[in-house]
């Protein structure tokens, strides 16, 4: 058993505490200066020392760590590593009996009650993402868990917690066979391109799953589609195996060109088909309105924050500019799928910066769809900041 270190709680933080707020904060803490060692156990008392809760230190974003447990007398041991992972892959039954799609969300952080820990499962393979150090010193405990509970070929992981909170280069590979890369996933019966020892990213995003077959099954027939901060192309994929007449894909990484042309011949679609462009998306953007061209559904996934030589973009500051880019472009009754996955406003806020889009050229809309995280994302409902993602599929009805 780990020792375990108390910390106090300044009183006007308990209440969010025992009402089940997981992330623990810097400034709800009176003695954090005791704080040294990550993944030390600590145990939370309000100033009358009465016990609030058990969880570990970890520097992750704002937080100094995440609470696991509202039992005094519960250990944060191997047991309950155990029971937390076994109750996880238990409601997760239905991905693991879905044919069409093998790939998913095993275990989804403080949503599955270990903030810090994410699992996701690629066809009999399993990747860990430690988003601290503190839960990477648990790294013995989680995999033991894992090794018991299921049958896998091999186990990965992505440490993902330098001092600037970014990956750790090196070679990913913990236990079992390792793969032959790429391994073929499906999801939906589309098949993807994974790597697992090749930095951070794998090749998809598993929170965009149920947004790429609505765009398949309902919009894409017949409409020419651009799909900007492309990575891999995935959306552009679904939208051709939907029948889009054309997807232009643009994306600034240099490896998005090779990456898109592979997930799209391993879908038997020839790449020389569709357009793979590797250009600033912003700049992008003014080359078409110089150039008239106009799309029938424009995608609009970018990070939270990115940089180029020539722009930073920060999504809370300005997807409402950025919106106004893909409207402009967008042809009267297309469709543009909004999506942002900036965990530090919600989607009332999100939908007002369309409507500020909207009004400032002054152009009508109509909301068609909205998506948040899919049901292998589980979240927590005291943690608002877990449910991250926002996409709203907007039709772009016409200019006043």
């Amino acid at each position: 058993m780990k020792n375990e270190l108390q910390l106090k709680v300044k009183q006007k933080f308990v209440k969010d505490y025992k009402n089940g707020y997981p992330l623990i904060s810097k400034e709800s803490i009176m003695n954090s200066k005791d704080l040294t060692s990550e993944g030390t156990v600590i145990k939370l008392v309000d100033e009358r020392n009465q016990f609030i809760g058990k969880g570990y230190f970890g520097k992750q974003n704002k937080g100094l760590g995440w609470l696991l447990s509202f039992d005094q007398n519960e250990e944060i041991g191997p047991r309950f590593f155990i029971d937390k992972i076994q109750t996880a892959i238990d409601t997760r039954g239905t991905f693991y009996n879905n044919p069409d799609t093998t790939a998913f969300r095993v275990f989804n952080g403080e949503g599955d009650g270990i903030g810090g820990l994410i699992i996701d499962y690629y066809d009999g393979y399993y990747v860990i993402s430690w988003y601290s150090e503190g839960i990477y010193q648990f790294k013995d405990y989680v995999i033991d868990a894992l090794t018991k509970i299921v049958e896998f070929k091999g186990i990965y992981q992505k440490k993902r917690f330098d001092a600037k909170g970014q990956y750790i280069e090196e070679d990913d590979f913990v236990t079992g066979e390792k793969g032959e890369f790429p391994i073929i996933v499906k999801e939906n019966g589309v098949h993807f391109a994974i790597y697992l020892n090749d930095g951070a990213m794998v090749g998809v995003f598993l929170d965009q799953r149920e947004v790429r077959k609505l765009i398949r099954d309902k919009y894409a027939y017949g409409k020419r589609v651009l799909n900007t901060f492309s990575y891999t192309g995935a959306f552009s994929v679904f939208a051709a195996i939907g029948g889009a007449q054309k997807t232009t894909s643009v994306d600034l990484a240099n490896r998005s060109l090779q990456k898109t042309k592979e997930q799209f011949s391993i879908n038997n679609i020839d790449p020389s088909t569709q357009d793979i462009i590797v250009e600033d998306v912003f700049h992008y953007f003014k080359y078409a309105v110089k150039k008239n061209l106009l799309f029938d559904m424009v995608i609009l996934d970018p990070p939270s924050f990115a940089r180029s030589k020539k722009h930073t973009f920060s999504a809370e500051k300005d997807y409402k500019d950025l919106l106004k880019e893909a409207i402009t472009i967008t042809e009267d009754n297309g469709v543009i799928v909004a999506s942002t996955n900036c965990s530090s406003f919600g989607m009332n806020k999100f939908k007002t910066f369309i409507d500020i889009a909207f009004k400032e050229l002054g152009g009508q809309y109509k909301l068609m769809e909205e998506y948040s995280l899919p049901d292998d994302f589980k979240t927590n409902k005291h943690f608002k900041e877990g449910n991250y993602l926002k996409v709203v599929f907007i039709k772009k009805i016409g200019t006043v």
